[in-house]
Parts: structure tokens; C-alpha cells; sequence
């Protein structure tokens, strides 16, 4: 659909077509848009005007948006557009209590399990340990993608080994809602020096087989990202939420 007066004015620079898939692609530059400030939310796109800006067919732009939609990052308009809406704290809230019932007991039980370690148990704390480097050489790069990308992995290790493959893959779902949503900690909260340290305890207590230890851990660094992330999300739609109590409401 052409752009119309309707349409908001909206400048991208054209996709590199190199590496990652096109809709990942549009999803990313459509974050960098919103984060950046070419695109606001509330007003309307149309595919059209993105997919002509990013050169490339609508095709990736359309799939691209269809994520974001169950992200929550946009919402279509049938036969007008899209707009950007940006994650209300509630949702980030919520997201984070569905980890915490998740990832708490998973990372109990793999410390649980460590005892007298071998074989599987032993290899996961190689590769805890392994991860925890390489997001550390990332850190000394400011390489903030790859440390995320690390992040990640470092989680799924403890959940793989947890043996609850429906658990894995509602966090791994939940985290990529997440990503999508570009939310990141990687301000002037926190660091990313900071985030490899926060894990630094996890992993010490994995190591430890000291499922009490793993356990809280695990809630100190899943509570300190999401309330972080939350109270973003306030600031960034200038809403005067009361995090901390949101928080004790759905999580606590």
C-alpha cells in the first residue's frame, strides 16, 4: 500500500541483505528506529514505506511485523498500517514471573544433581565456566550483541540440564519476546561488566552443588533485570508506575 498524508514521515537507511535473515533483519531495524527516535510511537507506518526505505520486498517486512505483533511492539491496522507500542511495565513484570517459576527450581535442580559431579553433571559446569569467558571477552569488546547472544546460551545450559524441555522452551520464547521488544539493561543502571557478575554467583554455586545458593542467585539476578526493565519501560512511556509495587503484586 503507497504511503498516504496519513502515513507518518519516516526515513530508514537500506538493509546490508548480509547474514541474518531479512525479517530479522527489519525486525532489528525497526528497534533501532523506535530506540533512535524515527519512529514514534502511536503514529502510523505502512509496509510499504518500510519495505521501499530497507529495499526489500514486502514479503520480510510483513513477516518481520507479524512477530513484533506477538511481541507486543506493534499493532496492525488492517488495510492501514502499523503503529509502534511500546511494552507497558506490566507485561515486562509478568514475563519476568513466568522465569523466576521457571529458572528457580531448574537451576535448584542442576545444583542439586552437581554433587560429586561426572559425566553430564561435569560437563555442564565446563560449560558454564567456558560461557562465563567468552561473555567476559565480550565485555572487554563492548560487544553487546554477542554478551546477550552469551547470556542467553549460559541460561539454556542450566534449563537443558534441569530435563524439563517444555520449561526451556517457554523461557527461550519468553526471552526472545524480549529481545524483540529490544528491552536491554545495558544503560546507565548496569553495565554489562556488572550483568557478567551477577552470574558469576550462579555459576560459583552450581560448581558448589549448593542448590540453596544457585536458588538465590537465580532470584537476585532475574529480580534486578526485570525491575530494571520495568521501570525503563515507565520511564520511556512517562508513566508514573510504582514498579516496586507492581513487582510484589504479580511476582512476589
Amino acid at each position: 500500500m503507497p504511503p498516504t498524508r496519513e502515513h507518518a514521515e519516516l526515513k530508514l537507511q537500506p538493509l546490508p541483505h548480509a547474514g541474518r535473515s531479512l525479517a530479522e533483519q527489519v525486525i532489528s531495524e525497526v528497534r533501532r528506529a523506535v530506540h533512535t527516535g524515527a519512529m514514534v510511537p502511536g503514529r502510523l507506518y505502512s509496509v510499504y514505506q518500510v519495505a521501499e526505505q530497507l529495499n526489500v520486498s514486502r514479503s520480510p517486512v510483513r513477516e518481520a511485523l507479524l512477530r513484533l505483533a506477538e511481541a507486543g511492539l506493534v499493532q496492525v491496522e488492517r488495510n492501514r498500517g502499523f503503529r509502534v507500542v511500546l511494552p507497558h511495565p506490566r507485561e515486562i513484570v509478568e514475563i519476568f514471573g513466568v522465569r523466576l517459576a521457571l529458572e528457580l527450581p531448574a537451576v535448584r535442580r542442576v545444583a542439586a544433581g552437581a554433587a560429586g559431579a561426572t559425566g553430564a553433571a561435569a560437563d555442564l559446569g565446563g560449560a558454564l565456566r567456558a560461557t562465563m569467558d567468552e561473555m567476559a571477552a565480550a565485555v572487554g569488546k563492548g560487544d553487546e550483541g554477542l554478551f546477550f547472544h552469551l547470556d542467553q546460551a549460559l541460561h539454556d545450559h542450566i534449563l537443558v540440564a534441569a530435563g524439563n524441555g517444555r520449561s526451556r522452551a517457554i523461557v527461550g520464547g519468553l526471552r526472545d519476546t524480549m529481545r524483540i521488544l529490544g528491552t536491554s539493561t545495558d544503560d546507565h543502571s548496569r553495565t554489562l561488566r556488572q550483568v557478567h557478575e551477577e552470574h558469576e554467583p550462579i555459576v560459583a554455586a552450581v560448581a558448589a552443588a549448593d542448590p540453596e545458593a544457585a536458588e538465590r542467585a537465580m532470584r537476585s539476578h532475574l529480580t534486578s533485570t526485570g525491575l530494571i526493565l520495568a521501570g525503563q519501560a515507565a520511564r520511556m512511556q512517562g508513566e508514573p508506575v510504582d514498579v516496586a509495587a507492581l513487582w510484589a503484586s504479580i511476582v512476589n
